[in-house]
């Protein structure tokens, strides 16, 4: 199996900084590969205290509902990302399913 070596040590470095800012953002690895350099990181769901979105709904005459709804759809769900670099030396960052 060919191991795929890196041409550019800045890419290397800009990899690496991508997975520390995810890791401070509330990712966490749950996979590493270091001969085909991929990362697969995940943030689980954060809990939504909808009983005190319900009261700030009522008081601000339903005004709160738009914020309530976006922290529904942004924070609901369990998050799972790849950042790896392919076979060229190119950075991406992808979703991934998950189950």
């Amino acid at each position: 199996m060919k191991s795929y070596a890196l041409s550019d040590e800045k890419n290397l470095d800009r990899f690496y900084e991508i997975i520390a800012a995810k890791t401070r953002n509330g990712f966490v690895i749950t996979e590493h590969n270091e001969k085909l350099p991929y990362v697969v990181l995940s943030k689980e769901k954060k809990i939504i205290n909808h009983n005190l979105h319900l009261f700030l709904s009522i008081i601000t005459f339903g005004f709160w509902l738009m914020v309530w709804i976006y922290m529904i759809l942004k924070f609901s769900r369990k998050k799972d990302i790849l950042v790896a670099v392919d076979e060229d030396g190119n950075l991406f960052e992808d979703k991934c399913l998950s189950a």
